[in-house]
């Protein structure tokens, strides 16, 4: 994706594009679940030891108790797809690129040990956040800004950010803290020049 012109402020020009230097796996961060999978193709999700699902189907019976343990399925269909549930995807419908590939989990004590006691809706939807996150790894949802002054240079930029919209989100605040400065900048030049 070539830098996208997404608006101008006092000749300020704000971009986005697509992140492709090999963005960091979200799987990298301190997250509160454990994502683990089996595909013969990809290493996904967290290294763990399991040799296969009912390995850890027997492992989460007796250590599971308390837990949230939710399905991950996977569509590989000119790229990769991650969300919730163990169905095929709605646009593969006959289940031939796309299915269950493993599971994101947390142990009551990993919840308790986060959050405190009584927290399962919080864990669960911190999970989901997860999953969605990844899912914008595996898909190359991630970009980075760049903010140009009026004489083209690049004034500002970051990457890294895990959705376009978010991405946006924040480089137009950059944009705003750019133009003020500049702003700022020129009025000190005024009243020095008028001494």
């Amino acid at each position: 994706m070539d830098n996208e012109l997404i608006t101008e402020e006092q000749g300020f020009k704000l971009y986005v594009a697509q992140d492709d230097m090999s963005p960091e796996s979200p799987r990298e961060w301190d997250n509160l679940g454990k994502m683990i999978c089996w595909h013969r193709n990809y290493d996904l999700g967290d290294k763990h030891s399991f040799a296969n699902p009912s390995e850890f189907m027997a492992w989460w019976k007796e250590e599971g108790k308390g837990g949230i343990l939710l399905p991950l399925a996977l569509l590989d269909h000119s790229g990769l797809s991650m969300w919730v549930g163990s169905e095929a995807s709605p646009f593969d419908p006959g289940g031939w690129d796309s299915g269950q590939v493993g599971w994101i989990y947390c142990t009551k004590e990993m919840i308790v040990k986060e959050y405190g006691k009584n927290k399962r809706k919080l864990a669960e939807k911190v999970l989901r956040g997860e999953v969605e996150t990844y899912d914008q790894y595996l898909k190359g949802d991630v970009y980075g800004y760049i903010i140009k002054n009026p004489d083209g240079e690049t004034v500002d930029s970051c990457w890294g950010f895990y959705g376009y919209k978010y991405c946006i989100e924040e480089g137009k605040s950059m944009l705003k803290c750019q133009v003020e400065r500049h702003n700022k900048e020129e009025k000190m030049a005024e009243r020095y020049m008028a001494l």
